[in-house]
């Protein structure tokens, strides 16, 4: 059995809403005092751990006020299931197992038309999952990824896969792509590539405050690094000291 997530508001962002998007996350949103809760929390365990696609997190409502807030929720046990970063379904209390097993097994419809073109992959599938649905983030972020194929894309892949992105509410994962089309050639991939970029930083440093051009590229380095890498907070504190 795979042991469900604990979220926080700084992981929310990331465990839930950009998970959805690859599977349906069940939240489960509880507290230590809810005597309701710790009936229901095994349940939802068992059911989710025994259904393919589904992920279960929860949330603490008093150590998480933000998360909480972001479904309004007024009672708890409260339960939402989450997919493509929108509410699907929701219900509230210790409702019994069998409830449960009916609820979550509603969840995950047959795959769409839009979705076998998008597990297929290939260029010519996604091209076709985005004319069909030109906002589906699955099939805009595969096509994109596929178009900007590593920083190896040429001028006008990467223009197209901006456009692409240009579609959908930012997110991690949309700023990532975006500064690898950016980049092209540059992005950094290997350790010698990612040791060799602080080099890079460093002389775009001297020039973020006049040069626009310097400070997108100093900040989409920044972005392919990402957030787990030490130097990238390091560096974006130097920007700022540069800028204000």
């Amino acid at each position: 059995m795979v042991a469900p997530i604990d979220i926080t508001d700084a992981t929310f962002e990331t465990d839930v809403l950009d998970r959805s998007t690859t599977a349906t996350v069940v939240v489960d949103l509880w507290a230590e005092w809810c005597g309701p809760c710790k009936v229901l929390g095994p349940i939802l365990e068992k059911v989710v751990a025994e259904t393919p696609g589904v992920e279960l997190v929860k949330i603490d409502v008093d150590a998480n006020p933000r998360s909480a807030a972001t479904f309004q929720v007024q009672s708890i046990p409260a339960v939402y299931a989450i997919r493509d970063r929108k509410v699907v379904d929701s219900f509230i209390g210790a409702v019994p197992e069998p409830s449960v097993r009916q609820w979550v097994a509603g969840l995950n419809p047959p795959p769409s038309e839009v979705d076998r073109l998008v597990a297929a992959g290939d260029e010519d599938s996604l091209r076709k999952a985005v004319e069909m649905e030109p906002a589906n983030e699955k099939a805009v972020l595969a096509l994109a990824s596929l178009l900007i194929d590593g920083g190896s894309a040429g001028e006008t892949e990467r223009g197209e896969a901006l456009s692409l992105l240009s579609r959908l509410p930012e997110t991690p994962e949309t700023r990532r792509l975006a500064a690898e089309a950016r980049l092209g050639a540059d992005v950094p991939s290997g350790e010698a590539d990612r040791d060799g970029i602080e080099l890079k930083l460093d002389s775009l440093l001297d020039r973020v405050r006049e040069d626009e051009s310097a400070r997108q590229e100093f900040v989409d380095l920044l972005e392919v690094l990402g957030p787990e890498d030490p130097r990238t907070a390091t560096y974006r504190k130097a920007l700022t000291a540069r800028l204000f």
